[in-house]
């Protein structure tokens, strides 16, 4: 079986040239590489390309939740509660180890967004609509429940609480699951590889993509019956590409967060909360950490990198100070933070928090398939409703397509017959490893993070290389990233496959250096691409720390 890595990627690029494909997919976040499983799996060929690394867009930069949206019931947004909040539990089952059961407390204050029966009521709707199973419904909490669930809650005007279930996730290591579990199938995926324009048939119709190799420059013409564009906020630059534009604008809005450690903000319960404008923000524990967020504000700037402002983070210290005033939070105590922007379809007359969260697809007169809009919670449907349209399509020129079968299908790192299996896997296989001499909670965390991937990690240990100093846990997911997992950059490690630019960067400073030299080890680079990839890392770092 080939391995998701960069070599499979240099041998894909070396045979691309005037390849055929069914399919051709231009995005590879959650929404392109669940595309690209749906339609393989379905029997399509399949191609992704991705000119960042996987997740790099909005797929990383998420509140990290699997959740229905209970604020969209408020907006009347029914059948999008509803079909979300089925989602979670269907993402749950087919990644145990990347989605987990988290109890949101919902603090309800006198004179706030949710009143206490609207809340109850809500929540019940809630858990109808998601089909919640029955001991994980929500419970209503007296003020006193309430203030046990959370003591740093502001206790002024509190009159009560309710208690729900999400999931919490990390967004990009379920992208990257994703991805593998399409490539397992034999899509073909391509991070670092950017669609320059396109190429069309005598009759004007899209039957083909010009693309790059960001990394080299090397450039290629690939052919494909259906072309889908699902490039998140740069939807619209793809279409600006295209010969003929029709359909709908997007609206940008940003979406910051903010890290602090437990020791200033210890907090013991995931909390969703008012803020001081009448917006929703959620406060999450985390590996030691504790993440606020998010905003919601028109954004019309670079959106590769979109920046954490000063105000932004002035607003969320205030939320939190407002609502847990004990903490008395500076400026000074946020140790990360990350922004997203979020690729909404445009609504005339409404603000950044109203316009809707669902999805939409329109194609253009020349053919070209985009989806925009939507949450991450929703991804495998969006990626069925697409890979629908696909399969008519093709069918009706004579290309036999099957069925969906992602409902059902566990990802990559997720082969458990039941979610209850995960727990004792972590153990059993922490166990493993920690025989190989890696002390017992990195053994447990490596266990917990890659699933049923953990024996492959396993199977490693005696092919790391052997000439640097970092420790074998790091070696080990260092090693599997860059073979099974087409890790690139210092970058993809430390941001994307581990999170911890965000949530430990303590680690990044201490392990950086060693990890550049184990990947130019293993990837043969030179001085010059050593520095283009250290000062990549260290702007990054910056970014996450200012």
């Amino acid at each position: 079986m080939k391995n998701f890595s960069f070599e499979e990627r240099n041998t894909t690029l070396s045979q691309i040239e005037g390849e055929h494909y069914d399919v051709i997919v231009i995005g590879g976040g959650i929404t392109g590489t669940g595309i690209s499983l749906d339609s393989v799996t379905r029997g399509m060929k399949t191609l992704v390309i991705e000119m960042q690394d996987f997740a790099a867009g909005t797929s990383s930069r998420s509140t990290k939740l699997v959740h229905g949206g209970l604020r969209y019931l408020k907006q009347l947004e029914v059948k999008m509660v509803a079909d979300v909040g089925k989602e979670r539990e269907v993402v749950y089952l087919n990644a145990p180890h990347v989605t987990h059961p988290e109890w949101m407390l919902l603090p309800i204050y006198r004179n706030g967004t949710f009143g206490k029966y609207s809340t109850s009521l809500g929540l019940k709707v809630y858990d109808f609509l998601a089909g919640v199973k029955r001991y994980e419904r929500r419970k209503m909490l007296s003020i006193k429940e309430t203030i046990e669930k959370e003591p740093l809650l502001k206790k002024d005007g509190l009159i009560g609480g309710g208690y729900y279930v999400e999931y919490r996730t990390d967004d990009a290591r379920l992208t990257i699951e994703v991805a593998k579990k399409a490539s397992q199938k034999g899509a073909a995926l391509l991070n670092y590889t950017k669609a320059k324009s396109f190429i069309y048939s005598d009759d004007g119709k899209i039957c083909g993509v010009f693309i790059k190799d960001v990394l080299t420059g090397d450039t290629y013409q690939v052919y494909g019956k259906k072309i889908v564009n699902a490039s998140g906020p740069w939807v619209e630059n793809l279409i600006g590409l295209d010969k003929k534009i029709i359909g709908k604008s997007l609206q940008h809005t940003k979406g910051i967060h903010i890290v602090i450690d437990e020791s200033r903000f210890p907090l013991r319960q995931a909390v969703y909360f008012d803020t001081p404008d009448g917006r929703m923000v959620f406060a999450i524990p985390r590996d030691g950490k504790t993440y606020i967020g998010t905003t919601d504000t028109i954004f019309e700037n670079d959106l590769t990198y979109p920046k954490v402002d000063i105000e932004d983070k002035k607003y969320l210290l205030e939320c939190i100070n407002f609502v847990f005033p004990e903490t008395k939070l500076e400026m000074s105590d946020i140790e990360s933070t990350w922004a997203g922007v979020r690729p909404l379809i445009r609504e005339i007359g409404k603000g950044p928090s109203e316009i809707s969260r669902k999805d939409e697809i329109w194609i253009s007169n020349t053919g070209l398939i985009t989806i925009a809009g939507g949450k991450l919670t929703g991804y495998r449907k969006m990626a069925e409703t697409v890979t629908d349209l696909l399969s008519k399509e093709l069918e009706a020129s004579g290309v036999k397509v099957g069925k969906s079968v992602t409902k059902k299908m566990r990802l990559s790192g997720g082969d458990f017959k039941n979610p209850e299996d995960y727990s004792n896997f972590i153990v059993a296989k922490g166990n493993v490893l920690s025989k190989l001499g890696i002390p017992i909670d990195e053994a447990m965390n490596i266990s917990a993070v890659y699933g049923t991937n953990t024996d492959i990690l396993i199977e490693l240990a005696d092919e790391v290389l052997k000439e640097t100093a970092l420790p074998l846990a790091i070696k080990l997911i260092l090693h599997y990233s860059i073979k099974h997992e087409m890790t690139l950059t210092a970058v993809d490690f430390f941001l994307r496959r581990t999170g911890k630019i965000l949530f430990d960067i303590h680690w990044v400073h201490t392990w950086k250096s060693e990890v550049i030299n184990y990947m130019a080890l293993m990837m043969e680079w030179d001085e010059k691409r050593k520095e283009i990839i250290r000062e990549d890392l260290e702007l990054r770092i910056h970014e996450a720390a200012h």
